[in-house]
Order: structure tokens, then C-alpha cells, then sequence
């Protein structure tokens, strides 16, 4: 399973690419706010780190105008995935900007029936939001697994990409339900290292060694 990091904070996402922890960039209006940044320039300084695809989100509401947003997007960088929102207009955006031949990102999911017309209007990804559903007391990973089955039905190649991710536990079960990418916050992505038994275990050794008195360097 590939990880993107769902933010628009280069030094965080400098960091876990140093550990190649990263697969790909989410970026959306509200973390491009968050970074008081220009979307165009931290976009691009984000492409010029990742190798992989980099999601920058259209703000239009109409077709045509997501379009022209869209190719201005992708003149970024060729690893751009352009992000439109899953509504009707949404859907011929992604139409028109995946048969030109670019990485379209289909946003804002909460259905398999949504899911089922992203990958038929040729989207790379499909981005259901699990914590989302979670708030509302459904089940958003229930989603996941019922995409994926309809995906396998039907050999669809859209991947999908599970977002608002909230802890570990997400992260971990769709890797077992057969998510292709996941995105996540920095700190999720850093605590899945985190477990209270490694903590405790250190915590033995580091006694013990202490009291051997040696010292390796």
C-alpha cells in the first residue's frame, strides 16, 4: 500500500520523505490556507520533493471552469494529480482531463455508487473519507471494502486512495481490506511506529545495559 501525506507543510513532508515514507502529496483549499501559502508555489516546491503524485484541488464549482483550473494545475508538474470533487460537473471535468492524459483525484466520496461513476469517468484515484462517515456513525471503512469489491467486479484500474484518516487503527485496516493508497497526517503516519510495549521494552534494556556499566562507542 502506498502512503501519500495529506498536507501542504514542506518541512513535514520533507521529513518523511527522507525516510521514504512517501508515495505521494494530498493538498486541498483548506491545508493550502493552513500553510499561508500561494497554491501555485507550494505546490510546485512540493513536486519538486515527491516523485510521486502530488493532488492539487480545483476551487470551481462548473465544468468548464474546473477544466481551465485543472490544466492550469497540471502545467505545474508532470506528477500533478488534479482533484476535483465527486458532483456531476466534477465528473465531466474528470472525463475531459483524464482522456487529455492526466492524473485526476476524485474527491469527497461517501458512496460506492459515487465510487462506481469515478471509475467510470476515468479517475486515477477515488478518495472516500473514512473518518468523515466515522463522525456520522457509519462505517467508513465498510465503504472501503465494498469500493474494493466493486473495483475487483468489474476490473476497474482506479486506485483507491482512503482519506481523512484519523489514527493507526484506519491505516492499518485498510491495508488489510486492500486499499491501494492511503492519506494521512504527518502525525498519524508518525504514530504508526508508536506501540506502549516497544516503549516499555526500551525502557528494560536501556535499565539493564545501564547497569552493565560498558559503552559501545
Amino acid at each position: 500500500m502506498k502512503f501519500f501525506v495529506d498536507t501542504a507543510d514542506v518541512a513535514a513532508i520533507t521529513e518523511l520523505n527522507d525516510l521514504n515514507l512517501v508515495d505521494g502529496v494530498t493538498t486541498n483549499p483548506s491545508l493550502i490556507l493552513k500553510s499561508g501559502r500561494d497554491i501555485l508555489e507550494v505546490t510546485k516546491e512540493i513536486c519538486s520533493i515527491v516523485s510521486g503524485p502530488v493532488s492539487a484541488e480545483v476551487v470551481a464549482l462548473k465544468a468548464e471552469d474546473m477544466i481551465a483550473e485543472g490544466r492550469k494545475l497540471a502545467e505545474i508538474a508532470p506528477n500533478i494529480a488534479v482533484k476535483v470533487p465527486l458532483t456531476h460537473d466534477g465528473l465531466k471535468t474528470c472525463k475531459v482531463l483524464s482522456d487529455e492524459g492526466f492524473m485526476v483525484n476524485v474527491t469527497l466520496c461517501f458512496s460506492a455508487n459515487q465510487a462506481l461513476l469515478a471509475a467510470k469517468a476515468g479517475a486515477t484515484f477515488i478518495s472516500p473519507f473514512i473518518g468523515r462517515l466515522d463522525d456520522m456513525n457509519l462505517d467508513g471503512l465498510e465503504l472501503i471494502q465494498d469500493i474494493r469489491t466493486i473495483y475487483d467486479n468489474f476490473d476497474f484500474r482506479t486506485q483507491i486512495l482512503a482519506a481523512s484518516v484519523r489514527n493507526a487503527n484506519h491505516v492499518s485496516q485498510c491495508a488489510l481490506i486492500g486499499a491501494d493508497v492511503v492519506t494521512a497526517p504527518p502525525a498519524v503516519i508518525k504514530a504508526l511506529a508508536n506501540h506502549p510495549l516497544t516503549d516499555k521494552g526500551l525502557e528494560q534494556f536501556m535499565s539493564d545495559w545501564a547497569k552493565t556499566g560498558q559503552k559501545i562507542v
